[in-house]
């Protein structure tokens, strides 16, 4: 008899006026060949047709919510609290699983165990509005991943990021852009085993951050950092990135 586990994936989609991108979000999660799956859609109220598109897959998707929110990690809280898988995967709206089978391949890299892995990370894939890859993430995830391993940065994509529901704490609303950040860190120390499903999982769209945007977030993973690691090993750290830029040149 095999005991192979079949976990319960709870996939959450904020969106805000994603008319544009969302239905094909919505067509990779229902296209799984893996059933147990939990579709939450968690909406701040869109003005345009976002509502219209989740509410045409309505049979699919277990809950819809659609209100104001305080940003996006304010979103995802709503998110946690909806959802009653075994896992949680915050897939964005323009976002999408990188096969049909994808969740398949995941459940059965776990192979035969007693209790299921705290985290479960792959790789990332950037692709254009068309879906067509365009690059690798600059930062791959490590054969073996630890809480340590984010003082290199954020080696594993939030949205390739699996976390057991039963690790998971509320997103830190003092970070406006970087709470997935502490968010991750806070899962892996809770977390005893960490498992690297050793496949690409997810199709991120490279839309590419503001630089206004970007610095705040650098400002902000720095801060995280420090209260992670400590000060000192931050600033080494940081040495570290300036030196290798420096010696790339």
């Amino acid at each position: 008899m095999h005991n192979r586990p079949t976990p319960t994936f709870s996939i959450i989609t904020v969106t805000y006026n994603a008319g544009a991108v969302l239905e094909d979000t919505i067509q990779s999660v229902i296209a799984q060949t893996y059933h147990h799956v939990e579709y939450i859609i968690v909406d701040g109220a869109s003005t345009d047709n976002t509502l219209d598109i989740a509410r045409k897959y309505r049979d699919h998707i277990a809950r819809i919510v659609s209100e104001p929110d305080k940003g996006l990690y304010d979103a995802m809280n709503k998110g946690i609290a909806l959802a009653t898988g075994d896992y949680l995967c915050f897939l964005n709206a323009g976002d999408s699983f990188h096969e049909d089978d994808t969740l398949q391949q995941i459940v059965h890299s776990l192979g035969p165990r007693d209790t299921l892995p705290g985290v479960i990370y792959g790789d990332t894939d950037l692709v254009d509005a068309e879906g067509h890859f365009v690059r690798k993430r600059r930062l791959s995830p490590p054969e073996v991943l630890t809480w340590k391993s984010f003082r290199q940065g954020m080696l594993v994509c939030h949205q390739a990021f699996f976390a057991r529901r039963d690790l998971v704490e509320p997103y830190d609303l003092r970070y406006r852009f970087s709470a997935d950040f502490d968010w991750c860190i806070r899962v892996m120390k809770k977390a005893q085993t960490l498992h690297n499903a050793h496949r690409v999982v997810i199709d991120y769209l490279d839309e590419g951050l503001t630089t206004a945007n970007r610095r705040a977030s650098l400002l902000e993973r720095f801060r995280i950092m420090c209260r992670h690691y400590g000060v000192v090993s931050t600033m080494l750290h940081h040495a570290w990135f300036v030196l290798r830029l420096v010696l790339k040149k």
